[in-house]
């Protein structure tokens, strides 16, 4: 047995002796605090890929990484090494500025739901690639999926026809798209280095540029329920993804928002399906039509069809009123297969067994609703996944009657749990009832954005 394993390294080691010479300059340098070159981290990108080196040095050569962090120009470069490491798509067919819209996640996030069939109703082309959600609740994939019969995974030609038909297509990321950054992801995951700020942008900007964005605004979310949980770190991220677009050719917006509590009112799949439509219909949370203007007016600009952010938050508003957006949406849907009847009567989406409510004990006002701890039960229920094999349970969330801020009495409804397992049911109200905290003085609210880094 010894035999054996010393001749497969010794023919290992003849077949990638040199790149495993070449490969352990690079983690030296990067040891030793050092900027590794555009070819160095090309060499290193492509290595992996391939899977010619371990996932034991690159794991090394990523806390080093983690531990002494990467110059601007590093990062750009590991960006483009991860964005050409697969397939990149070619947009310039539908001959217009393509702008992507990204969000580093939150709890309750149905932007792209609306933001998307709007800006599109308003002549800005929409190709869109998005993921599944692994935590807390769906990705926005799975929202679509809640729709019966709306299909996410179409061939590239048929996303690309449905964008020149239409003007929007949302599908998942089936393709071979950024597969590096798929391989450092897990592998980040795996040795608690996740939190790394030029691996996070690196990660982020990869998959835009892939995707084809010509121009990306990103939701930047700051708070309890977001990977970034304080302004500090939030702006590093911002001003990094902005450099890399500067450097990359790719002009970047940041908008970073409030994700203290759960931005609208609905967590879960179809219950975040059914409060869009709503939204596109005119029922509009306040802190949730907040974001989607911001977002969009910046959208506007970037595709050069508006230089005034103002004006373009009317036009925006324009066509949530005039219908179009919704009508937008409604394209969306069926043209990707979805039955429509569902969308135009949402009592037919999938319905919790269960839905009851927990009430005030006492008057006062919202003084907080974690974000983190109400995704956490929504997932509990079966809203999210753990591993990317768990089924999710398009039914079942939680829908908050209140939020921070808002004046509460005695008996009244704070939220609505939905729920197909009456353990589960049980657990929840009790936690929801501690999460909700009531305060007997006045509560300020807090900002829903923050501020804007371009």
């Amino acid at each position: 047995m010894k035999w054996v394993l010393e001749n497969v390294f010794s023919t290992l080691s003849i077949i990638i002796g040199e790149i495993v010479m070449n490969f352990l300059e690079i983690l030296e340098k990067k040891r030793d605090k050092k900027e590794l070159s555009k070819t160095e981290i090309e060499y290193f990108i492509t290595a992996y890929t391939n899977n010619q080196v371990t996932d034991y040095q690159v794991a090394a050569l990523v806390m080093a990484i983690y531990l002494n962090g990467m110059t601007d120009q590093e990062t750009t470069d590991l960006t483009l090494a991860m964005a050409y490491s697969g397939e990149v798509l070619d947009l310039s067919t539908l001959g217009e500025v393509i702008v992507d819209k990204h969000s580093t996640g939150g709890v309750g996030d149905k932007v792209s739901l609306i933001l998307l069939p709007l800006v599109s109703s308003l002549g800005v082309p929409v190709a869109k690639m998005s993921g599944r959600g692994l935590g807390f609740t769906g990705g926005t994939v799975d929202k679509l999926e809640s729709i019966p019969g709306y299909q996410t995974a179409i061939e590239l030609k048929q996303f690309v026809k449905n964008v020149e038909q239409i003007g929007i297509s949302m599908i998942s990321q089936t393709l071979n798209l950024a597969p590096a950054d798929k391989k450092l992801y897990a592998l980040r995951d795996s040795i608690s280095c996740v939190e790394s700020i030029p691996l996070i942008a690196s990660s982020i900007m990869s998959k835009k540029i892939a995707s084809g964005a010509q121009k990306i605004v990103l939701d930047v979310t700051v708070g309890k329920g977001a990977f970034m949980k304080d302004m500090e770190e939030a702006r590093k991220l911002s001003n990094m993804m902005i450099q890399i677009g500067k450097l990359a050719n790719r002009e970047t917006a940041c908008v970073l928002t409030n994700m203290n509590e759960p931005l609208g009112y609905a967590i879960g799949n179809s219950l975040e399906v059914m409060e869009a439509v709503q939204f596109l219909k005119g029922n509009m949370p306040k802190d949730l039509k907040q974001v989607v203007l911001e977002l969009g007016a910046y959208m506007l600009q970037l595709a050069n069809k508006g230089e005034n952010l103002e004006e373009n938050k009317k036009r925006l508003l324009e066509n949530i009123q005039n219908g179009k957006a919704y009508h937008k949406f409604l394209e969306l849907v069926q043209k990707q297969g979805g039955d429509i009847s569902y969308i135009e009567n949402l009592e037919k989406l999938p319905k919790a067994t269960y839905i009851e409510s927990i009430y005030s004990e006492e008057d006062g006002y919202i003084q907080e609703i974690d974000s983190k701890e109400v995704g956490k039960l929504a997932g509990m229920l079966g809203a999210g996944r753990e591993k990317k094999e768990d089924a999710i349970d398009p039914s079942v969330g939680i829908v908050l009657s209140k939020k921070v801020a808002d004046r509460v009495e005695k008996n009244d409804v704070l939220a609505y749990v939905h729920a197909n397992d009456e353990d589960k049911l049980r657990e929840t109200k009790i936690k929801l009832k501690e999460i909700v905290k009531v305060s007997n003085g006045i509560v300020e609210k807090g900002k829903t954005i923050w501020e804007v880094i371009k």
